[in-house]
C-alpha cells in the first residue's frame, strides 16, 4: 500500500490555542520556589486493608515522565473491592501505568490497551456503519460497554484521552460481581490522577508525523498541610499518519481538589471536561487485498484489480464527530479506626456526540466500472451516510465499607457496599432527506469537496433509562500464611423504561401501511426489570511470600440492552426485553511470582469462559431460542517490572481459541471460530538507561490471523492476515528540568489491516512508519 506522511489539506484548528493559553496561565500562577518541593504523604492509606493501601504513589514532584528508567509495575488495584495485592488476586489482571503508556506516546485508551495482549479495536462496524471511539474487543467479545472511570461506568461511544489518567486496569474474566453488568470476558477501569501533598509542575509538547501537535500540563499545589489542588490540561491537533483528511482534535481540563490529606477523613472533588472536534475515519475499500474476489461474477476483472491507496479518504467535508463530555465526582474516605474504612463516590457524568460519517459498501451495485480497461473511471457510491445524535447521562452513588477482623485463627478482609445508579441514553434520528445523496467517489482518486446531501431529523428517537440498586459483599479468608479463600456475591435489581419512535419500512421496523416509507411511527415502548445474581469463588496457595497459585470460578450476566440501554422488538436481537440475560462462567487456574527482590511480577494462567443464552434460529420453524453457547479458552502469560535498576520490561502473550459450541456460525469462513479475535497475540515494551543518561527502548506487537463476521457480502476477504509491528524510542535529559523523547512507530513500515468491518467491504489500515518528538519540562 502507498502511504502519506503529512496532511494534504490543512484545516483551521482551535484546540491547541485553548490549551496553550490554559497552560501559560497555570505556569504563571505557580510559585517556582515551592515547585521544587517533593510531595509529602497524602494520607490516603487505607488502614482497613492490610495489603492494599489504595493510595497513589508520592513521587518527587508531579512529572509527565521521569528522567530515570520507568517502573511499569503496579502492586494494587484502585478499587477497595479488591482487598489483596495483584500478587494475591485470583484473576488475570493487567495494569498499564502512565510511566508505560506516556513513554510510548499513547494519547487514548485504545492506544494504551495495546499493552494488554489480545485487547484492541479489531472491528470497524456492520455494513455501512462504522464503530466510533473505544470499540474494544477482549477475549472474543465486545467490551466497549464495560469501560469504567474510577470504578464508575463511563457511557458513550467516544474515544477517551489519557491526559488525566494514572493507570489503566484490565480485568479479564467475568467482572459482573465487581461492577454489575459487564461483557462476559472482562472490564477496563481508568484510574484518574489525584492531588498530592507537594508542589510540582510538568508539561509536555509533542510534534509528529501528519502534523500531529499536542500539549499537556500537570500542576500540583499544596494549599495547606492537609489540602491540595491539581490541574491537568490538554490540547491536541492531530492528523493521522497514513490517512488523508482524518482528524483527532480535542482539548480538556481537569481541576481536582483534596481536603483532609493525612487525616482520618479525606474528600476529593474532581471535574473533567473534554471537547472533541474530529473528522471520523470510514476506512478504505478492501478491493485488491489478499482474499478479495469480484462481488459480481459478470466482472471477473475486479478480482485482479489494483489495491487502492490506503491514505484515500472517501468521506466529505461535512463529515464530523463532535463530542462534549463532562464528569463531576466527589469521593469521601473516612477511617473509623485502623481496621475499618468507609468510602463513598458520588458521580454525575454526561456525554453528547453529534456524528456524520459518509460510509460506503462496495457491493456490486455500488461499485461501478464504466470502462473496465480504465480504472480511473471506476466509482464507489457514497450511499450510506451514518448519523449519530446521542446523549448519555449517569448519576450514581457508591458506598463501600472495608473491615479487617479475626474469627479465631481466620483473618478476614471484608469489603461490602451498596450502589444506586440511574443511567439514561437518548438518540435522535437523522436521515438523508428528499432522496438526496452524495455523488459517487472515484475509487482511486476520491474528492471530498462535494455537495448534494440534504439531511435532517426524521422524527425517530429512542429514550432509555435504567435504574439499578446493587448490594455486594466480598471476603478474603486467610488460614495462616499459606492459604486464602476469597468469595464474593452481588445482586443487582434493575428497572428499564424504554420508548422509541422509528421510521417505518426499514429493516426490522414496522410496516408503513398507507404511510409513506420512512414515516415516523410508534416503535417499542416497554418496561422491564429483573434481579441479577453474580458471584465468584477463588482459592489461593502461597508456598512463599513472593509467589502464589490459585484457582478461580466466576459467573456474570448481562441483560437485554445492557451495553446501550437500547431495546429491540426484533426476535433475532439479544436486546429483546422478553429474553433472558446473556450469562457467562469462567474457570481460571494461574500462578503469580514477584522475583528479583519484588521488582518484577510474572504471571501465567489457563482460562475458559463459556457464554450461554445466545440466540439460535430453528431452521424448520424459523423461530429463535436461547440455546446457543460460545466459548473462549486459552493461556495468558505476562511480565512487568524491572530486571535491573536500569532495565524495565512489560510484556504479555495470549492464545484465544474462541468458538461457537452450539448455534449458528458467526464467522464468514463457515467455521465455528468467533470473529474479531486473533488466535495468538503478543505485546512487549522495554527501556534501558545507559550510563551517560540516554534511555533507549522499544517494543513489538503481534496479532494473529483474524476472521470477520458473516453476512450476505460476496467477494470480500474472510479474514485478515497476522502481522508484527515494531516501535522504538530514545529519551535524553538535557538537564534536571528538561528532557527530549523521540518515538518511532512501525519501524519497518509494515502494511497491515488493523480492523475490518462485518461485511469485509471496508478496513482500517495500520499506521505506517511515523515519528513523534516530545519535550518534557518539570519544576
Amino acid at each position: 500500500m502507498a502511504h502519506i506522511t503529512s496532511r494534504k489539506h490543512p484545516v483551521t484548528r482551535n484546540a491547541l490555542s485553548v490549551a496553550t493559553a490554559t497552560l501559560m496561565t497555570g505556569l504563571a500562577m505557580a510559585q517556582p520556589t515551592l515547585a521544587a518541593d517533593a510531595p509529602a504523604d497524602t494520607g490516603t492509606t487505607n488502614p482497613a486493608t492490610t495489603t492494599n493501601t489504595n493510595a497513589p504513589k508520592n513521587l518527587p514532584g508531579v512529572s509527565v515522565e521521569a528522567s530515570a528508567v520507568s517502573d511499569y509495575k503496579v502492586d494494587n488495584l484502585q478499587s477497595s473491592k479488591y482487598t489483596q495485592p495483584i500478587l494475591d488476586t485470583t484473576q488475570t489482571v493487567n495494569v498499564i501505568s502512565k510511566d508505560l503508556f506516556l513513554q510510548q506516546g499513547a494519547t487514548t485508551l485504545t492506544e494504551a490497551l495495546r499493552n494488554s495482549p489480545g485487547v484492541g479495536t479489531f472491528y470497524v462496524g456492520e455494513n455501512g456503519t462504522t464503530s466510533t471511539g473505544d470499540a474494544i474487543y477482549m477475549r472474543g467479545f465486545d467490551t466497549s460497554g464495560s469501560i469504567f472511570v474510577d470504578g464508575v461506568r463511563d457511557l458513550g461511544t467516544i474515544s477517551r484521552d489519557v491526559f488525566n489518567t494514572e493507570s489503566v486496569e484490565v480485568i479479564k474474566g467475568p467482572a459482573s460481581t465487581d461492577n454489575g453488568r459487564t461483557a462476559p470476558t472482562g472490564a477496563v477501569n481508568m484510574v484518574s490522577k489525584q492531588p498530592e501533598l507537594g508542589n510540582g509542575i510538568s508539561a509536555s509538547l509533542s510534534y509528529g508525523s501528519a502534523d500531529q501537535r499536542r500539549i499537556t500540563a500537570d500542576w500540583n499545589q499544596a494549599v495547606s498541610n492537609t489540602s491540595a489542588f491539581r490541574l491537568n490540561v490538554m490540547g491536541q491537533d492531530f492528523g493521522v499518519p497514513g490517512r488523508d483528511k482524518v482528524e483527532n482534535n480535542r482539548w480538556g481540563i481537569a481541576p481536582e481538589f483534596a481536603f483532609g490529606l493525612g487525616t482520618p477523613t479525606r474528600v476529593y472533588i474532581d471535574y473533567l471536561h473534554i471537547k472533541q472536534n474530529n473528522v471520523p475515519d470510514g476506512g478504505v475499500p478492501t478491493i485488491g487485498l489478499p482474499g478479495y474476489t469480484t462481488p459480481d461474477p459478470k466482472r471477473p476483472f475486479l478480482t485482479n484489480a489494483d489495491e487502492v491507496d490506503s491514505s484515500n479518504f472517501y468521506g466529505t467535508t461535512a463529515d464530523h464527530d463532535h463530542v462534549t463530555a463532562d464528569m463531576f465526582t466527589v469521593r469521601l474516605e473516612h477511617d473509623f479506626n485502623d481496621h475499618m474504612v468507609f468510602h463513598n463516590t458520588l458521580r454525575w457524568g454526561r456525554t453528547f456526540e453529534n456524528y456524520l460519517l459518509t460510509s460506503f459498501m462496495g457491493s456490486a451495485a455500488n461499485l461501478l466500472t464504466p470502462n473496465p480497461n480504465d480504472p480511473s473511471t471506476w466509482t464507489i457510491a457514497r450511499s450510506n451516510p451514518t448519523f449519530k445524535h446521542q446523549s448519555n447521562r449517569i448519576l450514581t452513588d457508591q458506598a463501600n465499607l472495608t473491615w479487617n477482623f479475626e474469627t479465631g485463627a481466620i483473618t478476614h478482609n471484608l469489603s461490602t457496599g451498596i450502589e444506586l445508579t440511574q443511567e439514561k441514553a437518548t438518540t435522535i434520528g437523522y436521515v438523508a432527506l428528499n432522496g438526496t445523496t452524495w455523488p459517487a467517489a472515484n475509487l482511486y482518486n476520491p474528492n471530498w469537496d462535494v455537495k448534494g446531501l440534504v439531511y435532517g431529523q426524521n422524527g425517530a428517537y429512542t429514550d432509555g433509562q435504567t435504574d439499578t440498586a446493587s448490594a455486594y459483599v466480598f471476603d478474603t479468608l486467610k488460614f495462616g500464611e499459606h492459604w486464602q479463600v476469597n468469595a464474593g456475591v452481588r445482586m443487582d435489581h434493575y428497572d428499564t423504561d424504554y420508548s422509541s419512535v422509528v421510521a417505518c419500512g426499514a429493516r426490522n421496523a414496522p410496516v408503513c401501511g398507507t404511510l409513506p416509507t420512512g414515516s415516523p411511527v410508534q416503535g417499542l415502548t416497554t418496561t422491564t426489570g429483573d434481579n441479577l445474581w453474580n458471584w465468584k469463588l477463588g482459592v489461593l496457595y502461597k508456598p512463599v511470600e513472593y509467589g502464589s497459585f490459585y484457582i478461580n470460578y466466576a459467573v456474570s450476566a448481562e441483560p437485554p440492552g445492557g451495553n446501550t440501554l437500547t431495546l429491540s422488538s426484533s426476535t433475532n436481537s439479544l436486546d429483546n426485553p422478553n429474553l433472558e440475560p446473556e450469562r457467562a462462567r469462567t474457570y481460571e487456574i494461574g500462578t503469580k511470582w514477584e522475583l528479583l527482590d519484588q521488582r518484577i511480577l510474572l504471571t501465567g494462567a489457563l482460562y475458559q469462559t463459556t457464554v450461554s443464552n445466545d440466540l439460535v434460529q430453528d431452521p424448520v420453524t424459523l423461530l429463535y431460542y436461547q440455546i446457543g453457547k460460545k466459548r473462549v479458552q486459552g493461556v495468558e502469560l505476562s511480565a512487568v517490572g524491572k530486571i535491573t535498576e536500569n532495565w524495565a520490561v512489560s510484556g504479555g502473550f495470549t492464545t484465544m481459541n474462541a468458538s461457537v459450541l452450539s448455534g449458528t456460525a458467526v464467522a464468514q469462513d463457515g467455521s465455528s471460530d468467533l470473529a474479531y479475535t486473533p488466535k495468538k497475540a503478543f505485546t512487549s515494551w522495554t527501556s534501558y538507561l545507559l550510563p551517560f543518561g540516554l534511555t533507549i527502548g522499544g517494543g513489538a506487537r503481534y496479532n494473529g490471523e483474524m476472521l470477520r463476521g458473516t453476512d450476505g457480502a460476496i467477494g470480500t476477504p474472510a479474514y485478515t492476515k497476522a502481522y508484527w509491528v515494531f516501535d522504538a524510542f530514545a529519551s535524553y535529559p538535557i538537564n534536571k528540568n528538561f528532557d527530549l523523547r523521540l518515538n518511532l512507530y512501525n519501524l519497518f513500515d509494515k502494511d497491515y489491516v488493523a480492523a475490518i468491518n462485518k461485511s469485509g467491504y471496508r478496513y482500517t489500515p495500520g499506521t505506517p512508519r511515523s515519528a513523534m518528538i516530545t519535550a518534557n519540562v518539570r519544576f
